[in-house]
C-alpha cells in the first residue's frame, strides 16, 4: 500500500502560508522551517520554527509544527512549554494533546491523564480509551480499568488492541489465567503474533508452570534460527526456570505499550514523519524499551536521516539481549549515507562479537559484494552457511548471493552450483532463475534452459525491466530475432535509462536491419553510462566501435559469427 503524507504536515504546511505572506519579517525563517518539515529535516525544523516564534510567539502553527519537530527529534521536555502555550489558548491541536499527554503519564499522574481524556483533549479514540485504561490502572481502579478497555474493544476494529492490552494490564496483576485467554484467542492473534506479543504470551505461559508449550510457541513462531534474547529465553525455559512477566511491569509501561503499539501498526500504512511521533512517546515513557528505539531509528533511515538513525541506533548498548540488531540498523544507516567505511568497521566488530550469529555475516557479505569486494563477500558468505544447524527455504538468499559473487570472480563452476542450491531451496524464485538465466546466455552455453528459466521468470514478474530484458537477450543468442525485438522494447520502457537494456535493443534492433534505429540506442545507452562506475555488462568502448563499424563487424573481429539481418 503506498503511504500517504501525514495530515498534520499537510496541515501544517497549508496553514501556515497565509502567514508568511503577511509577515515578511519572518518569511526567511519560515520558508527554511517550511522546507525543511516538508523534507523531515527535524534537526533544521526545530532551529527555524524557534526563530520564527521568537518574532511572533503566539502564531498557532507556528507552535503546533516547532512541537512537531521536537516531538519527531525526541525532545519531549522543550516540546512541552510549546504544547501547553497551545493548550492555554485553547487552541485545538491532536499534536499538543500528544506530548501533554506524555509529560503526564512520565510523571505518573494518572488523574490528569483522566482528566484531559474527560474534557475531550486526547489524540483520538484508540490511543484515548487505552491511555484512560492504563491511566485507571495506575490509579488501582482495575476493575474500573478492565471496564475501559472493554469499551474501546466495542469500537470497531479496535477489539485487537484493547484485548492485547487488557491481556497485559491482567498479567500485570498477576491473573495468568484470564491473560492467556486472550493471548489464546484468535481473534487477537495478529498482536499475539508479533515478536512482543509473542515475548508476552511466553511469559504468561511460563508462569503458569506450562513451559513446553512456550517452548513449542518459540519454534512454531521463530523456527531454529534464534537470537540472542529468544536462545536466553529458550534455554531458561529448557532449565526449569520460570520467565519473570516484564513485558509490563507498571501502568507507565503499559502506556508506554500504547503508543508503540501503534507506531508498529502505522510503520506500514502512514508517512514516517508522522508515526515517528508514537514511536518516540513510547521510547521517552519507556526508554528500555528497544523495540521502541529501533522502531524510531528505522523511521529516521527510511527518511533519510541517516545521521539521527545512527545516533538513535547507537542508544542501545552492548549489554542490550538486541545490540546485534541495532548495530546490524546502525551500519546499514551508515552505508545508505554513504559512509561505507564506517559501516564495514561495524559489521567486522560485529562479526567478532556475534560471530555466531548468520545474519551478521551475511550482511557484512552483502557489503562486500556492493563495494565489489567479492572474495571478501564469498568468505563472509562461508561463514553464515558454517553456522546453519538444519537446512531451511530461507537461506536461498545467502546461495544466491555467494552465487552472484563467484559469477564475478570467474569461478562459473561454483557459481552455478549455488544457483541451482537456491532454486532448490526455494524453487522457482524470479531472481534467481533471471540471474542464472542470463548468465547462461552471456556464457551461450545452455541457451533453451536458459530460455525455460527467464520465461517462469518473466511470468513471474512481467514488469521487471531486468527479466523482460533477459528474456529478450536469449532470444536473440538464440538467433530469433524478430521475436526479440518486442520484449527489448518493453524492457526499454520499463527502464527508460538503463545503458544495458538500451545497449541490447540496438543489438536487437540492428539483427532485424534497422540500423538507424540500433545506432540512436547505442548512444543512448551510452550517454546514461556514469563513468565512475560502469556497469559490468557493457563496455563503452565496444559500444563505440558498433557505432562505427556496425555489429556485424565488431562480431567478426571478436571471432563471432556475422548477423545476417536485412540492410537499411
Amino acid at each position: 500500500m503506498r503511504k500517504t503524507v501525514s495530515g498534520f504536515i499537510l496541515a501544517a504546511v497549508m496553514g501556515l502560508a497565509p502567514f508568511a505572506a503577511q509577515a515578511q519579517g519572518l518569511a526567511g525563517a519560515y520558508l527554511a522551517a517550511r522546507h525543511a518539515g516538508m523534507t523531515a529535516d527535524f534537526e533544521a525544523a526545530a532551529d527555524y520554527y524557534t526563530r520564527a516564534l521568537a518574532r511572533d510567539p503566539g502564531n498557532p502553527q507556528l507552535l503546533e509544527s516547532a512541537t512537531h519537530a521536537q516531538l519527531a527529534l525526541g525532545r519531549l521536555d522543550r516540546g512541552v512549554p510549546i504544547a501547553r502555550r497551545l493548550d492555554a489558548e485553547g487552541l485545538a491541536s491532536q499534536i499538543a494533546n500528544m506530548v501533554l499527554m506524555a509529560d503526564a503519564a512520565a510523571k505518573e499522574d494518572y488523574a490528569t491523564l483522566i482528566t484531559r481524556d474527560d474534557e475531550g483533549k486526547g489524540v483520538g479514540p484508540l490511543i484515548d480509551g487505552l491511555v484512560r485504561a492504563w491511566a485507571l490502572m495506575g490509579q488501582g481502579d482495575v476493575s474500573d480499568a478492565m471496564t475501559a478497555f472493554d469499551l474501546v474493544a466495542e469500537e470497531r476494529g479496535l477489539g485487537g488492541f484493547a484485548n492485547f492490552h487488557k491481556a497485559l494490564a491482567l498479567a500485570l496483576v498477576g491473573d495468568y489465567e484470564a491473560a492467556e485467554v486472550i493471548f489464546a484467542d484468535p481473534a487477537v492473534a495478529g498482536l499475539n503474533r508479533t515478536r512482543r506479543g509473542v515475548i508476552a504470551y511466553l511469559e504468561v505461559l511460563s508462569q503458569l508452570e506450562r513451559g513446553d508449550e512456550a517452548l513449542q510457541l518459540i519454534e512454531a513462531q521463530f523456527g531454529q534460527d534464534l537470537d540472542p534474547e529468544l536462545r536466553g529465553l529458550q534455554a531458561q525455559l529448557k532449565a526449569g526456570k520460570p520467565l519473570p512477566f516484564n513485558s509490563v511491569t507498571s501502568a507507565r509501561d503499559g502506556l508506554a505499550e500504547v503508543y508503540y503499539t501503534v507506531a508498529a501498526a502505522l510503520s506500514n500504512e502512514a508517512e514516517g514523519d508522522y508515526t515517528i511521533l508514537y514511536s518516540r512517546v513510547a521510547e521517552y515513557l519507556r526508554p528500555d524499551l528497544t523495540e521502541a528505539l529501533l522502531l524510531s531509528a528505522q523511521l529516521l533511515d527510511e527518511l533519510q536521516l541517516y545521521d539521527l538513525a545512527v545516533e538513535t541506533y547507537g542508544r542501545i548498548g552492548s549489554d542490550n539481549a538486541s545490540f546485534h540488531a541495532a548495530e546490524l540498523g546502525r551500519a546499514d544507516a551508515l552505508r545508505r549515507g554513504g559512509r561505507i567505511d564506517e559501516a564495514a568497521e561495524v559489521l567486522t566488530a560485529l562479526a567478532s562479537s556475534h560471530g555466531d550469529l548468520p545474519v551478521v555475516h551475511v550482511t557484512l557479505g552483502d557489503l562486500r559484494r556492493q563495494t565489489k569486494e567479492f572474495d571478501a563477500a564469498v568468505r563472509a558468505y562461508d561463514a553464515a552457511l558454517a553456522l546453519y544447524e538444519v537446512e531451511e527455504p530461507g537461506q536461498w538468499f545467502v546461495y544466491y548471493a555467494r552465487a552472484i559473487s563467484f559469477e564475478r570472480l570467474d569461478r562459473w563452476e561454483q557459481a552455478e552450483a549455488d544457483f541451482r542450491k537456491a532454486l532448490e531451496l526455494n524453487p522457482d524464485h524470479p531472481q534467481v532463475l533471471n540471474y542464472l538465466g542470463y548468465s547462461l546466455v552471456e556464457k551461450r552455453i545452455k541457451l533453451d534452459e536458459a530460455l525455460d528459466m527467464i520465461e517462469r521468470a518473466v511470468a513471474a514478474r512481467p514488469n521487471s525491466g531486468y527479466i523482460v530484458d533477459s528474456l529478450g537477450w536469449v532470444l536473440y543468442r538464440l538467433g530469433r530475432y524478430e521475436e526479440a525485438v518486442p520484449h527489448m522494447e518493453r524492457a526499454a520502457e520499463l527502464m527508460a535509462v538503463d545503458p544495458v537494456v538500451n545497449d541490447h535493443l540496438g543489438d536487437v534492433l540492428w539483427a532485424v536491419g534497422r540500423h538507424r534505429e540500433a545506432e540512436f540506442q547505442w548512444k543512448r545507452a551510452l550517454s546514461f553510462i556514469d563513468p565512475d562506475d560502469v556497469p559490468t555488462d557493457i563496455s563503452p568502448d565496444r559500444v563505440r566501435e558498433k557505432l562505427e563499424v556496425g555489429l556485424d563487424a565488431v562480431l567478426e573481429g571478436e571471432g563471432a559469427a556475422p548477423l545476417h539481418a536485412v540492410k537499411d
